[in-house]
């Protein structure tokens, strides 16, 4: 499924009172100067690709794609614009306007992956029918949900310092966000490229588990110690023993303790 469309549809000019957004559109985000930039070549050209729309009823017709097209449309005063008629449900629909999207690359990572979370909940689809889809790979769109388990302020923080994808996956390697949200903080402060914050991210986990680390290996120090007590009471016993003293000695053994019992005879003292 694609945008291709047959010879036999005609561009239409179609009042753009008439279209309705796409409610699946995955763009959220429009930048306002590359709006007014375009609404200006509108105004000079013209609109020279048709948006591609699909009708509802007889009156109104719901965009696919073209979104940007149809707002500086509106912002150059056009009252109708040059559209393309595709019939297809809401299921391609929305399929359609994700694609679109994704092949002009106009959208953000968080809006993209919130567009194919999107798409796979509403129309109960496996991530790798998604992939078929969208022509990505499974791997691919697993790790575009993955971003989603950022909250929506780091988000925010990541856009607005223009970070990149990598950086967003790197930070995904800590499950504390306050110290996720730390670490983007001095990751943006101090202007870090992704070699640097993924070693960054490396030390602060490192670090995170030093003194549960540490208190291990003290305990590990620990019961070695007590191996060699107990061995030196052992070895005390076996040379009372060796010196004819009928010494006996008993042990027991809890999840806590380590119980001796030595009992000498007072004919041998």
């Amino acid at each position: 499924m694609n945008l291709q469309l047959g010879r036999d549809n005609k561009v239409l000019n179609i009042a753009t009172i008439q279209i309705r957004p796409n409610r699946t559109q995955p763009r959220r985000n429009f930048d306002e100067e590359q709006l007014r930039s375009l609404s200006r070549s509108i105004v000079e050209n013209g609109i020279l690709q048709p948006l591609v729309v699909r009708r509802i009823n007889n009156t109104e017709f719901e965009l696919i794609a073209g979104e940007r097209r149809l707002r500086a449309a509106v912002m150059a005063g056009l009252s109708k614009v040059p559209c393309v008629v595709h019939k297809c449900n809401d299921k391609d629909s929305a399929l359609l306007a994700l694609i679109e999207n994704l092949q002009r690359t106009d959208l953000n990572m968080f809006e993209e992956a919130r567009g194919i979370a999107r798409l796979i909940r509403k129309y109960g689809l496996t991530q790798e029918q998604a992939a078929i889809k969208l022509g990505k790979k499974q791997s691919t769109i697993a790790n575009k949900l993955r971003l989603l388990r950022l909250g929506f302020e780091e988000q925010e923080w990541i856009l607005t310092a223009n970070l990149s994808e990598r950086h967003a996956r790197t930070l995904l390697r800590i499950n504390d966000e306050n110290l996720r949200r730390e670490v983007l903080s001095r990751i943006i402060a101090d202007g870090l490229g992704v070699g640097e914050a993924e070693a960054l991210v490396t030390e602060v986990l490192t670090k995170k588990n030093e003194p549960a680390a540490e208190k291990k290996q003290e305990h590990k120090i620990a019961i070695k110690d007590v191996r060699i007590f107990v061995n030196t009471i052992n070895k005390a016993v076996d040379t009372m023993r060796l010196s004819g003293i009928n010494a006996i000695s008993r042990r027991s053994e809890t999840d806590d303790y380590i119980e001796y019992t030595v009992k000498i005879p007072k004919a041998a003292v």
